[in-house]
């Protein structure tokens, strides 16, 4: 099934004026987010550097051209010496990179106002991206969860929590981004990245979210209902995009007020998460009619579930399985999948006090019942839809 690297064989010769700017378009500026551009790409806004440029860097350690200037910004440029090629978070990154810095339609793109935070003591983890796109409108991209401990708990947190350490960078982000840029613009990311993007434009203020085009978001969660009533999430809703693929569970997660588009992904399961196996036409995505059973079931279940437990308890389940996790040594979740990592959290769990066991028990309990009541429902909207 072809996928992005098949689109940009299909229209990666045109330009945006030849072929208009589409979700696939957004879906990979979303994953260069993730690209390891430290201290390659500037964190100012004032300057900008080709992505052909940051491309050669990251890929073969090439001695980098200066960061290009932004029209009427004065300052030097930034030299800087010849550096080992970058670790990816996969494989297919190094793929990607290097076709956009081949590809007419991106070659002439610029990347500025770089940013990649990682406080574990804040439970923070937050990264993003200014994307300046020849003869189109820039695109904020927010990056989506790493494979550290710490950014999976901050994802965790907003289970309970209105706002989380990320959100209120990408605010931040956002404003900052938009004092820069002229006119309008478009703002997106994947997995929090697209729950960040949502969160930035509907909560930057009013001025800004004036110019705010499209938001962007590919498969990230959702929010509790008392974000999604709010004034600023309310105006900025009619230009959100939500994409989940068939069997999303991450996308899933937490309250979607505004409806989602679901794109064919190859893939299974939590697989389907990944942006690289999600079916491409020669003008955007591949869409399917509706999510898999397993996909609804999975919805439904963790929705009741979360209902029946309160923020507070939400909260203290969400620590202390951070804490045995973190207590164990992992600090990637790559970690756990080791045999050591696995008995150290047994261990350490046994080690929490005990309300706070009862409580992860008292949800281990909640969430198998919510499973039982769930699947007969699941099963009868199903039998009603083949009628």
């Amino acid at each position: 099934m072809p996928n992005v690297f098949d689109y940009l064989a299909w229209r990666g010769d045109l330009t945006f004026a030849q072929s208009p700017f589409n979700e696939a378009d957004s879906l990979i500026l979303c994953r260069l987010a993730y690209i390891p551009f430290d201290g390659i790409a500037p964190a100012s806004f004032v300057q900008a550097i080709p992505l052909a440029d940051a491309a050669a860097r990251c890929l073969h350690g090439a001695p980098p051209q200066s960061a290009i200037p932004l029209p009427a910004e004065a300052g030097a440029p930034q030299e800087g010496s010849a550096e080992p090629p970058r670790r990816f978070r996969l494989a297919d990154d190094a793929r990607l990179l290097a076709a956009l810095a081949t590809s007419r339609r991106f070659c002439n793109a610029r990347l500025s106002g770089y940013v990649n935070l990682f406080d574990p003591a804040a439970e923070k983890q937050f990264s993003a991206l200014t994307i300046l796109l020849e003869g189109e409108l820039p695109y904020v991209a927010f990056r989506g969860t790493d494979g550290t401990l710490v950014g999976w708990k901050e994802d965790f947190n907003m289970s309970f929590l209105t706002v989380v350490p990320a959100q209120k960078e990408a605010v931040q982000y956002l404003c900052a981004a938009s004092d820069f840029l002229c006119g309008r613009l478009r703002v997106g990311g994947h997995s929090k990245g697209g729950n960040l993007a949502v969160y930035a434009s509907a909560f930057c203020g009013e001025e800004i979210q004036s110019r705010i085009e499209s938001v962007y978001n590919h498969d990230g969660p959702g929010f509790l209902s008392e974000v999604v009533t709010r004034e600023g999430f309310q105006r900025i809703l009619g230009r959100v995009h939500t994409f989940v693929p068939q069997s999303s569970v991450v996308g899933m997660l937490l309250q979607h007020e505004e409806g989602c588009a679901i794109v064919h992904s190859t893939n299974t399961w939590l697989l389907q998460h990944d942006l690289y196996s999600w079916e491409t036409a020669c003008n955007g995505l591949v869409f399917t009619e509706a999510r898999t059973r397993s996909s609804r079931f999975i919805d439904s279940t963790l929705k009741a579930w979360l209902t029946q437990m309160n923020p507070e308890d939400r909260g203290k389940l969400v620590d202390g399985v951070y804490t045995a996790l973190s207590a164990s040594g992992a600090v990637t979740v790559a970690d756990l999948n080791r045999p050591k990592t696995a008995v150290s959290v047994l261990r350490e769990m046994k080690k929490l006090d005990e309300p706070t066991k009862a409580i992860i028990q008292q949800a281990v309990e909640l969430l198998s019942a919510s499973a039982r009541e769930n699947l007969p429902v699941v099963l009868e909207r199903m039998r009603k839809e083949k009628e």
